[in-house]
């Protein structure tokens, strides 16, 4: 055996040490996709149903549909397709 890398044990930690780890989903390509759509009627359909609206604004994890006198605040993990709404 090659003593040249001695294991180094660390301590265990107790379940009170351990600290929550945030976690955030990214979407990158529809996220890009739909800053492109700012501002333009959209249709887009969520693992809930179908919307349609005005985009008004879009983050990295969520994006904001105005529809008549109704804000939606959609996570984009949530959208399966977004197209624009030719009507």
């Amino acid at each position: 055996m090659n003593n040249m890398y001695p294991l180094v044990r660390q301590p265990m930690q107790s379940m009170s040490m351990l600290q929550p780890e945030q976690v955030v989903v990214v979407e990158p390509f529809v996220y890009s996709a739909t800053c492109s759509l700012v501002g333009k009627p959209v249709v887009l359909e969520t693992t809930r149903g179908r919307l349609t609206g005005v985009v008004m604004d879009v983050k990295p994890d969520h994006l904001v549909i105005k529809e008549r006198d109704s804000t939606f605040f959609v996570r984009l993990c949530k959208v399966v397709w977004i197209m624009p709404d030719i009507n």
